[in-house]
């Protein structure tokens, strides 16, 4: 797939720039993660917030693990032809395995999430506490929902633990809003 790739290890160095930083490593984890995707989108201060904390939260801790592979591996994500797309490889970047979503499962709760950051940019806008709180919390019920159904849909395919799934999630929704 030809357009850009974001390695989301060198957040905090610019885009494309810097050593990058190593994820949790392990034989079950993920040390690097990559969006693959032309940049056509902008990404709000909460969606960047969000994408932040995600790559934070993974650094620390996370699980990953492709059935039959030892890792620590490389994910790169995309979405091609309406899949999410899992290519996974080792940590020289060779391809290991690609694993195949249909994106239409995670539609939804991808274009509620969508819908939730430009309430809360309106929110911030009118200085509406009480609405941030509460676009806030549904936000965060957005990711548990959405990590449930990653854990779901990878089930039997690779062992992922409830913490990635959702960081995972809040990345796709950012893939999504890229392209």
């Amino acid at each position: 797939m030809t357009g850009h790739m974001r390695d989301l290890s060198a957040l905090g160095h610019g885009a494309g720039q810097g050593t990058g930083l190593t994820l949790a490593e392990g034989d079950r984890s993920l040390m690097r993660v990559v969006l693959d995707g032309e940049n056509r989108g902008t990404l709000s201060p909460l969606q960047q917030a969000d994408l932040a904390q995600a790559v934070r939260d993974l650094s620390v801790a996370n699980r990953f693990a492709p059935r039959g592979l030892t890792g620590p591996f490389v994910l790169r994500l995309s979405i091609v032809e309406g899949r999410l797309m899992f290519d996974v490889r080792d940590a020289d970047d060779a391809p290991l395995t690609a694993l195949g979503l249909a994106l239409g499962p995670f539609r939804r709760l991808i274009k509620d999430y969508q819908l939730l950051v430009e309430s809360y940019a309106h929110a911030v806008q009118d200085g509406r506490e009480a609405s941030i709180q509460a676009i806030d919390m549904g936000r965060r019920g957005l990711h548990n929902e959405g990590a449930t159904l990653m854990v779901q849909r990878l089930a039997g395919r690779v062992d992922i633990d409830f913490e990635t799934a959702r960081r995972l999630f809040t990345l796709v929704c950012v893939l999504h809003q890229r392209i």
